[in-house]
């Protein structure tokens, strides 16, 4: 599996919201104003409680590829799936994951931090990867030197990035789309400030297409 196929489901979308979102009651209107702020795909991690119905709900609203995160098991991917999710993002690298994807026919994108993680995943046969905890683990000077070795590799840079970071990250030719969680927030959610999530993603959209 390649990732040409995610290029395929995120349709020429670089930025990827982030989602943990505690309740399906807002999955809906969540997926209202990031669709009005120009977004095409959108991540929500199996952190909480209602990730599968939030799942299910933000596939049906139609506007969105929906994708599952924060996925540590083929169990867990196969309940994604089954709920909706166009594609299946992870934070560290498992072989029986990617199996599992693959056995389902949807893109998974393994978490690495180290060249050896790497290796392993372009021996799983894969072509796309997320750098996570992309700022932590040194951001774009990791991304630098993993890139140089490794130049048919297209990254996901994940985890730390706000939008002062966005436009750097983006301007790199390995990387594909950035994930980032500033544009709807848990406190957000709990606001309702459904508006606000709105401009963020509007913001972001936009400064990825200039």
């Amino acid at each position: 599996m390649s990732g040409s196929d995610l290029a395929s489901v995120l349709a020429g979308a670089r930025v990827v919201p982030v989602l943990t979102v505690p309740s399906a009651a807002s999955a809906g209107p969540l997926a209202e104003a990031l669709a009005a702020g120009g977004a095409r795909c959108a991540e929500v991690t199996f952190r909480t409680a209602d990730a599968e119905r939030v799942v299910k709900a933000m596939a049906a609203h139609g506007g969105l590829a929906v994708g599952a995160g924060t996925v540590l098991d083929p169990e867990q991917a196969e309940r994604a799936v089954a709920a909706g999710a166009s594609f299946v993002v992870s934070p560290g690298l498992d072989e029986d994951v990617i199996a599992k994807c693959r056995e389902l026919g949807v893109p998974v994108v393994p978490g690495i931090a180290t060249a050896t993680e790497l290796m392993r995943a372009l021996r799983a046969g894969l072509d796309t990867v997320k750098l996570f905890p992309a700022e932590a683990v040194g951001g774009l000077r990791v991304l630098r030197s993993l890139a140089a070795p490794f130049p048919g590799v297209r990254f996901m840079p994940t985890g730390g990035i706000g939008p002062a970071q966005l436009a750097d990250y983006l301007g790199e030719p390995s990387v594909l789309a950035v994930g980032g969680s500033w544009m709807a927030t848990p406190a957000h959610l709990e606001a309702g400030a459904y508006a606000e999530i709105g401009r963020l993603t509007a913001e972001a959209v936009h400064g990825s297409s200039t």
